[in-house]
């Protein structure tokens, strides 16, 4: 039987660099991402089910759902960085906080929710991406560390809850993406770790199911 998987924030970076380490290995693929081209354009070429959307939004989260009845794999990889330059919390907008809440938070719990029913039928597992400004103390970093802290207690629990089902909440390192190049600048982006390399540790992590837990990739 074809293993299914379901990655959001996947027109890009990690999740597409995923998503093709998974096709290669014969995994069917539910990808989603707010910019429907890069979405396609990667469907395309991996023979995936694109759903293009915006995860906040419970409709979205529902036809995402919807696609995957048969479900072995949720990768909640989609995130928001939030205000740039990354501001101090003594002027973070709260609104942008609000915002990175729903996004990093709200919607990975919103997704799980709705595909629990096939992951447990599956005994299938969940990687939720998150960031080691979790817990280091970045100057800039605070709102959207915050929200990855979040993520990670409520993997943590979720872990608990949900015996039957691998849960990892999973640090990749810096990488060379969009997302960092907005954070730090494209010149000090270029010199972090490929995606895909980065992938393909997720792919061996996904592929040998070890015990529920954090897991750091750098």
């Amino acid at each position: 039987m074809t293993n299914t998987a379901l990655i959001t924030g996947a027109s890009r970076g990690l999740g597409l660099a995923l998503a093709r380490a998974l096709g290669a290995a014969g995994w069917r693929l539910v990808l989603t991402a707010r910019g429907a081209e890069d979405l396609d354009r990667a469907a395309a070429e991996l023979g995936a089910t694109a759903i293009a959307g915006d995860v906040t939004d419970p409709a979205h989260v529902a036809r995402l759902a919807a696609a995957a009845p048969s479900l072995d794999l949720l990768v909640n990889n989609a995130s928001d960085l939030g205000v740039t330059p990354l501001p101090h919390l003594a002027d973070h907008p709260l609104e942008a906080f609000r915002g990175l809440l729903e996004t990093n938070v709200t919607a990975p719990l919103a997704l799980i929710q709705a595909t629990l029913p096939a992951l447990r039928a599956s005994g299938g597992s969940i990687v939720n991406v998150t960031s080691d400004a979790a817990t280091g103390a970045y100057e800039g970093w605070g709102g959207y560390g915050a929200t990855k802290a979040a993520l990670e207690q409520l993997s943590n629990v979720l872990a608990a809850e949900e015996p039957g089902l691998r849960v990892w909440w999973v640090d990749p390192g810096e990488m060379n993406t969009r997302m960092l190049a907005d954070a730090v600048g494209a010149h000090e982006a270029a010199g972090a770790a490929d995606p895909a390399k980065v992938a393909a540790a997720l792919y061996d992590l996904v592929s040998s199911r070890p015990a529920s837990g954090k897991v750091s990739l750098h």
